[in-house]
C-alpha cells in the first residue's frame, strides 16, 4: 500500500464548509473535482487532518500500488484546494510498511 500526503498552509477558519466540500469531492458530488472523478475508484482510503489553531491541513490518500498512487498524484496536481483551503506546501509519497491496530489485538477473543 502507498500513501500520498499533501500539506496545505494558510487555510482560513471556515472549517465546517471546507470539510464538507472535501467530503463532496471524495463522494463525487462536487462540481469542483473533475480530475478527482478520473481516479476516485483508485483511492482505497482518504483522510483529512486539520490543525484548526495553526490553519494547517494534511490530506492522505491511500492506494494499493505505487503505480496507482502516482496516477492519483498526477490527477490531484491538476486540482486546486477548495476556496479558503490555503496553499499546497508539499506533496510526498510513502510506502506503508506498518498498518496495525494495537487495540484490537488486546480485545478478548482476538
Amino acid at each position: 500500500m502507498y500513501v500520498r500526503i499533501a500539506r496545505f498552509d494558510g487555510a482560513d477558519g471556515n472549517w465546517e464548509e471546507r470539510i464538507e466540500e472535501v467530503r463532496k469531492r471524495m463522494r463525487g458530488t462536487s462540481t469542483e473535482a473533475a480530475a478527482l472523478n478520473e481516479v476516485r475508484g483508485s483511492i482505497d482510503r482518504a483522510l483529512m487532518l486539520v490543525d484548526r489553531e495553526a490553519n494547517l491541513v494534511a490530506s492522505l490518500l491511500f492506494c494499493d500500488s505505487e503505480e496507482t498512487v502516482r496516477v492519483v498524484d498526477e490527477a490531484m496536481k491538476r486540482m486546486s484546494p477548495p476556496a479558503g483551503g490555503g496553499t499546497r506546501s508539499s506533496v510526498e509519497i510513502y510506502e506503508v510498511v506498518v498498518d496495525e491496530q494495537p487495540a484490537q489485538a488486546l480485545r478478548p477473543g482476538s
